[in-house]
């Protein structure tokens, strides 16, 4: 599978108009608390792959349900060599192996220390292809729910075991696309930029810093400025400091009566 332009561009789209059911709303949250509170170790192994943390991160959830005792490649115990696909890795050393010796390994047969686009589109492109093209080649009525489940984008569909397709199943574990949207619309993190993308000048809405009273008008602007490449706020009205940074990314002037401002 290569990125080509429609890709980078259909996932762009979807992660620009990613939003997180409110019912899954909790158990979201509880998760990037979670992913934050290890940060400390993904970046140890994220610098040994030359990876972004946050990608080592959400691929930490959907494969091993952030447990430490258990291979990055597939979720089996750190006590003995991978039993399952892909079988018999690491492929040096002795076991027990330490979880950061496995996840580097992991990510290295993936071949992920040789990617260099951690723009939007490179991550999704690389987090799908670590999980398969199975959704996008065979069952493309379904957004791969290893990005988008708990999402807008993402209802019911998914492989119940190898090869085998459910479309009524549901997927329980939250996308990883999805902890990387709320880990942006936080600020905990930040994509690259895509190269040769300028962004559009725009004059600045007629609407004031607001952190406290939610608005129509609010959101509209929110949902606005997460149309431009890097901007990722969350789309709840309320125009606090991260949005007011926002619109200075995308028009060089904050929220009117925002503290920051002049």
């Amino acid at each position: 599978m290569q990125l080509t332009q429609a890709l980078r561009d259909e996932y762009d789209k979807l992660f620009s108009a990613c939003a997180i059911r409110p019912d899954r709303a909790a158990v979201v949250e509880s998760t990037v608390q979670a992913l934050l509170g290890s940060k400390d170790r993904y970046t140890a192994v994220a610098d040994q792959a030359g990876v972004p943390w946050q990608i080592v991160a959400v691929i930490h959830n959907m494969e091993g349900s952030r447990n430490f005792s258990t291979h990055l490649h597939n979720g089996d115990p750190l006590d003995a060599r991978t039993r399952h696909e892909p079988p018999n890795r690491p492929a040096s050393g002795s076991p027990p192996f330490t979880w950061e010796e496995s996840a580097v390994d992991a990510l290295r047969l993936k071949n992920m220390h040789k990617w260099t686009d951690w723009t939007v589109p490179g991550s999704l492109f690389k987090l799908e292809g670590y999980n398969g093209w199975g959704y996008r080649r065979h069952h493309p009525h379904v957004l791969t729910p290893y990005l988008w489940s708990h999402s807008n984008h993402y209802a019911s569909g998914k492989y119940v075991a190898d090869g085998r397709f459910s479309d009524t199943a549901v997927s329980q574990q939250t996308g990883a696309a999805v902890l990387l949207r709320r880990l942006a619309e936080r600020n905990e993190i930040a994509f690259a930029a895509d190269p040769g993308i300028i962004l559009p000048a725009a004059d600045a809405p007629a609407l004031r810093y607001a952190p406290d009273a939610p608005s129509e008008d609010g959101r509209r602007l929110q949902a606005f400025l997460n149309t431009f490449p890097g901007v990722h706020v969350k789309e709840d009205g309320y125009l606090g400091p991260r949005t007011s940074e926002a619109l200075r990314k995308v028009t060089g002037s904050r929220l009117h009566g925002d503290p920051q401002e002049g």
